[in-house]
């Protein structure tokens, strides 16, 4: 609850600046929201299917980034399918939105730029996040479904409202004056 509070804080003090936001908000975070929420149900059907509850025989210590995206197990190869999703996605509603005139922001290179960069690194670090807590929900023997998914789609949201917010921000200080970026 307080994950979303502080994502909904920044919302309502963006949303006062930069007008534009408010149609994007929604679209990052539910991608990001969905593809961790995916992925972390992947991660948990596999612990189910071959371990026992609380035993996690072939992860030492805590996850890595190289482990999580690098690796050549199954896990890992979802991710980067996953990953690979984000840039082809964002597109498709970046320019539907702007096919629909539903917001003011116009889509320039430099705001797709930003835009972009701000969705990677949400789910980048929404994916790392879900490979981490999954297994540390696993060991302390409760069921990551029900546990981890809220909390990693609360963060998703926090992350994207604030990568949003600082894209948007840095847009208006590099002189990307739209009418919904700031003026």
């Amino acid at each position: 609850m307080v994950i979303s509070s502080v994502g909904g804080l920044i919302l309502d003090f963006t949303v006062g600046n930069y007008h534009g936001i408010a149609v994007f908000q929604p679209v990052i975070n539910g991608v990001g929201g969905n593809l961790v929420a995916v992925q972390a149900s992947r991660i948990t059907t596999l612990l189910h299917l071959q371990k026992r509850k609380g035993i996690v025989e072939d992860v030492k210590g805590c996850p890595n980034v190289f482990g999580t995206f690098c690796k050549s197990n199954v896990t890992a190869k979802a991710t980067r399918v996953l990953l690979a999703l984000v840039i082809p996605g964002h597109l498709i509603f970046m320019y539907t939105i702007a096919y629909m005139k539903a917001g003011h922001t116009s889509i320039t290179w430099t705001f797709a730029s930003f835009y972009l960069t701000a969705a990677m690194l949400q789910v980048i670090i929404l994916l790392f996040l879900a490979n981490w807590m999954v297994h540390l929900i696993w060991r302390l023997g409760d069921d990551p479904d029900n546990v981890a998914i809220p909390y990693l789609t609360a963060i998703g949201d926090l992350l994207g409202t604030s990568f949003l917010a600082v894209a948007f921000h840095l847009l208006y200080l590099i002189g990307d004056k739209d009418a919904d970026v700031g003026e």
